[in-house]
Parts: C-alpha cells; sequence; structure tokens
C-alpha cells in the first residue's frame, strides 16, 4: 500500500474544529512516515470531485475529517473500492464513529488509530446501505423526523442548533400519521399508518439518538424502527427513551430487519446520515462488506 494518505477536510465541521483537528491528525500520520496531501473543497460537489481523484489516483486511505457529513461525503468517494477510509470525528452528532466504535472529538488520538491501523493493514468491512447511486452508513430516516429537518432547512431564524427545536415544536403542533406503503425484501407491500420509519444499517442519528438501537453494521440486514401513530403525548414519551435506546418495548414501536426496504409516502423527504436524499417513494438495498474502515 502506498504511504501516500489523503486528508479530506470540512473546516467548518463542529463550527470550526474540523480545521483545527486537521493538524493533529495530519501530524500523527507524518509521524508514523505517511506522506499527507489535504483536500479541501470549494464546496461538496468540489471537495466529492477531489476525493474521487485521490482515490483513483491510488492514495492509500481517504481520511474524513469532520461530521457525518463529511462522513457520508467521503463514502461516496471510497464504496465499493479498495480505498480505506478512516474517520477524524470532530462534528456534532459523529454517529458513524460512535457505532464504529471510533474515537469522538479527539483528533490526535483518532489520528493515531487511523495511523496504527495503516501500519498494521488493520481494516474492518462493513455494510453499507444504498439509495439509487447515494450511500450511507447510519440511518436513512422518513416522517415526523425528516419534516422537522426540512423546516428547519426552510428557516432562516432562529439560527444553530435552537432552529430545530423551533421546527421540532411547529411540527407537534401539525403532527397526523403519514399513510406510507413498506415492502421488505420480497414479502407483499403493505399499507400502514405511521409517525415515522428509520431505516438502520448503524444504530443512531441526531448525535446519539438510538432510533436503531441493536442495528449491527456487519451483518448484512437492516434494522427498521416504525412508530405508529401517535398522539402528540404519547410521541413526547416515546422520543426520551430513544437515547437510552428502550423505545423498543413501547407498545407503538415494531422493529423489522431485511436487506432491502422500499418505502412510498406522499410529501415525505429521505435523509440518509442527516443529508436529504429526495421524496419518497425510494429503495434502501444494503451492501455487505462495501467499505473498508480503518479501525
Amino acid at each position: 500500500m502506498t504511504s501516500d494518505i489523503t486528508l479530506f477536510v470540512n473546516p467548518t465541521a463542529g463550527r470550526g474544529r474540523g480545521a483545527r483537528a486537521a493538524q493533529p491528525a495530519a501530524h500523527a500520520l507524518r509521524e508514523a512516515g505517511f506522506t499527507v496531501r489535504t483536500v479541501v473543497g470549494e464546496d461538496a460537489t468540489d471537495a466529492l470531485v477531489r476525493a474521487r481523484e485521490a482515490v483513483a489516483a491510488g492514495t492509500g486511505a481517504l481520511v474524513a475529517v469532520g461530521g457525518d457529513g463529511m462522513v457520508s461525503l467521503a463514502l461516496q468517494a471510497v464504496a465499493g473500492t479498495d480505498t480505506p477510509l478512516g474517520v477524524i470525528a470532530v462534528g456534532t452528532g459523529n454517529d458513524f464513529a460512535r457505532a464504529t466504535g471510533l474515537p469522538v472529538r479527539d483528533p490526535a488520538a483518532a489520528g493515531r488509530a487511523v495511523a496504527d491501523a495503516l501500519q498494521d493493514g488493520r481494516t474492518r468491512a462493513v455494510d453499507l446501505g444504498k439509495v439509487g447511486d447515494r450511500w450511507f452508513g447510519t440511518v436513512l430516516a422518513s416522517g415526523f423526523d425528516s419534516r422537522v429537518n426540512d423546516r428547519g432547512n426552510r428557516m432562516r431564524w432562529p439560527t444553530g442548533r435552537f432552529r430545530y427545536d423551533v421546527a421540532m415544536l411547529a411540527e407537534l403542533a401539525a403532527l397526523r400519521p403519514i399513510p406510507y406503503r413498506i415492502q421488505l425484501d420480497d414479502g407483499p407491500e403493505r399499507e400502514i399508518e405511521a409517525t415515522l420509519i428509520a431505516v438502520g444499517n448503524g444504530s443512531s442519528y441526531g448525535g446519539g439518538m438510538r432510533i436503531c438501537t441493536d442495528a449491527v453494521l456487519d451483518d448484512g440486514l437492516f434494522d427498521i424502527t416504525v412508530v405508529g401513530p401517535c398522539s402528540r403525548t404519547t410521541l413526547l414519551t416515546v422520543f426520551p427513551r430513544v437515547y437510552r435506546g428502550t423505545h423498543p418495548s413501547h407498545p407503538k414501536v415494531t422493529v423489522h430487519r431485511a436487506a432491502r426496504v422500499r418505502l412510498a409516502a406522499a410529501d415525505v423527504t429521505g435523509y440518509a446520515d442527516g443529508e436529504r436524499i429526495g421524496p419518497l417513494p425510494m429503495t434502501a438495498v444494503t451492501v455487505p462488506g462495501a467499505l473498508r474502515l480503518l479501525v
């Protein structure tokens, strides 16, 4: 394997932590004898083009420095290739790093872990989800949670995470069951009403909300969490349990496992790894061993 490593940096991740984290990560890699090249795109599209160019040129690894959004972008460049991915998790949520047991918000430790894994040739084959040509590592969200994202993204005030608190209150006021059509693998298409449906390759989203609490990254299956029709009071009772991963015992929650999931619903957007994918209907498939992860 070549000793040339590419750092894939989001300078704005974690309110500037991305740019600061690149320095100790690069230092750890150089100290281990690797040559480090840094890629910072002008925007997401430009960054992805540059990352794919690095992979095509034979970089020894692509190391994403940032949060789940940066990891998601890196997945589009390395999934299905022999190029391993390293993660320096310094974003707000860091759900992919949590799911894989990687250091969080400690760029020096994460850099050393990546360097050690590269020196030892130590990788873990993990599954990824795929919708069309878009890869994802953690959770595909649809329903109440994605509508909160939609509303928050449209808002200009307030700023920061408080925007999504306000968006959640607004969506709670408008809460109605969503008529879905869902098909698992080759089973029959069923019509159900639900508050949300989450398709988990990994277990959590939103910075530790364990919506698909028992999802495993290398079992070849999604965990699909369905929260049935809820009153506002019931939803506010269920949601705090998501952080502890105890919500599957609630009578409004059911969990299924499948390798392929088709979801259809009117006026519902799908978000994967926190990034907007597009409106339903969509089909998600799990691709076993699609990623070589440095661990």
